[in-house]
């Protein structure tokens, strides 16, 4: 009976543990901190968000700047992003209130706030009748810091939103842009604001509240660099598509920013009189992944790569300061490094022939197709150009066999063609129909499905999935960022580190 009776008091304990896993975390972050000789708390912090990015993303780019190393066709291996030479790694689980497979407003608002939710909602509790203060709003609050949101979509979108918002729902755009405004936060970059207007577009521009709040609005490449030190700003992309998201990196114009620049100018800005937070989305990796278009995505997962390097070179100039991290809020895509049709080879090198994302080619290519009924044959020309297929009669000395389609392939893609060439989706798309193209371009997306295996790449999903994520950690009290844990710790070891309440 003794025996039996520690037993129970023992799995109590246990699953009272477990109950407070957060808590006890949170307690161990504490006594990490106090146990390190330096015990530093840092007075600039880089987040970085790769939304969508699990470790099959930045993998597969890390494995792309290889195979483009390669010589004489032996294995170089991968080539590292910057941040994948950090001194710490960890990994975080991203589950939330509803799914296993969970969506960004949840999943942001888990490492902004340290709490969980049901997807779909900003830094509200599952009842939608509790809201939570975020790490960037104390820190502006308690600590008079700096506070910086730099994405690549749209500034009132779920990611960035989790930093500043608190709204039952990540659909109510227009609310979500005035918590923007009434934040207060010291600058502002990315995409424009959805629903500027309002739904019914019958409210007053979200942009003149801003002015009138005392923000710059910059849209222009000229207006954002002509912003200084101390100006309260909100930039806008001038390279705007994709429902006004700053520009895939494969599509990017060379003279246009990339989220790198956004991020030199967002320290320029800030300042270093004062502490400064700092968090920047790589969010258009989850697009391309949702999309299931690799070369696009790995494009923009190196393009956050880059922008981490700034963080880096900034931290070099403040290495006693400077915490950098580096994490994804879910996967996106269920991105696998590997294909059947390829067994064990992979030829990543294809990767470069893609020369235009998924979402590029819908409005500059396949939207003439459906209008002028252009011959499937005339279409495969520009798929030949652009993406590095080849039908096996427009075949030369040249051209790279493993990019040469087969007939089952060639069979597919007149099979997608000729729903394109129909138009309408359907309101309540058949399981085939799903299954193949996602709700996506029949044409386009099988055009990517194809260069994607033919790489030896493949997707699972078109939606989020339950992998892990890495957490990547530099600088300042770096070490408290291994092991393994959940997301809402990242918010508690930040809170912990900055000694916020």
């Amino acid at each position: 009976m003794k025996r039996r009776l520690v037993v129970l008091l023992l799995g109590m304990t246990m699953f009272a543990s477990l109950l407070t896993g957060c808590g006890k975390e949170s307690q161990l972050a504490r006594k990490v901190v106090a146990a390190d000789g330096e015990g530093k708390t840092p007075k600039y912090v880089f987040l970085f968000i790769g939304d969508g990015m699990s470790y099959p993303q930045f993998q597969s780019a890390s494995d792309y700047l290889g195979a483009l190393e390669e010589n004489d066709d032996i294995l170089s291996g991968n080539k590292n992003l910057s941040f994948m030479d950090f001194e710490v790694a960890g990994s975080a689980t991203t589950y939330d209130s509803t799914s296993f497979c969970p969506d960004s407003a949840s999943t942001a608002t888990s490492i902004a706030s340290g709490h969980k939710t049901h997807s779909g909602v900003i830094n509200m509790d599952e009842s939608k009748s509790e809201s939570y203060e975020t790490i960037a709003e104390k820190l502006k609050e308690q600590k008079d810091y700096n506070v910086g949101i730099i994405t690549s979509v749209n500034l009132n979108h779920a990611t960035p939103a989790a930093f500043y918002a608190h709204q039952a729902s990540r659909g109510s755009y227009y609310e979500i842009g005035q918590e923007l405004i009434d934040s207060d936060f010291d600058y502002f970059a990315g995409g424009g604001l959805l629903l500027s207007t309002g739904k019914e577009e019958d409210q007053k521009d979200l942009y003149a509240i801003a002015e009138e709040s005392g923000y710059t609005v910059a849209d222009t490449k000229a207006e954002a660099e002509a912003l200084a030190e101390g100006d309260k700003a909100i930039v806008i992309g001038e390279d705007l598509a994709d429902a006004d998201s700053i520009s895939y990196e494969i599509d990017r114009a060379e003279d246009s920013l990339a989220l790198k620049d956004y991020v030199k100018k967002g320290v320029e800005v800030m300042g270093t009189d004062k502490g400064f937070f700092m968090m920047v989305e790589g969010g258009k990796i989850d697009w391309a992944c949702h999309a299931n278009d690799a070369a696009t995505a790995i494009g923009d997962t190196i393009a956050l790569s880059d922008a981490v390097s700034e963080a880096v070179a900034f931290a070099q100039e403040h290495p006693e300061e400077t915490l950098i991290l580096v994490t994804g809020d879910h996967e996106t895509g269920g991105l696998t490094i590997g294909y059947a049709g390829t067994q064990y080879d992979t030829f990543f090198d294809n990767v470069e022939k893609q020369k235009i994302s998924y979402a590029k080619y819908d409005e500059d290519y396949v939207k003439g197709y459906r209008e002028a009924a252009v011959p499937f044959e005339e279409a495969m020309k520009d798929v030949q150009e652009l993406f590095g297929l080849t039908l096996p009669e427009n075949k030369t000395a040249e051209t790279d066999e493993t990019l040469v389609l087969t007939d089952y392939e060639i069979e597919k893609l007149r099979a997608a063609y000729s729903r394109t060439l129909e138009g309408e989706k359907e309101e309540e798309p058949s399981q085939e129909e799903y299954l193949n193209y996602g709700g996506y371009e029949a044409f386009s997306v099988t055009v990517t499905h194809l260069i994607n295996n033919k790489s030896g790449i493949g997707f699972t999903s078109y939606s989020h999935t339950g992998l892990p994520v890495a957490v990547f950690a530099q600088g300042t009290s770096a070490n408290l960022f291994a092991g393994t844990y959940d997301n809402t710790e990242i918010y508690n070891k930040m809170a912990t580190l900055l000694e916020v309440e």
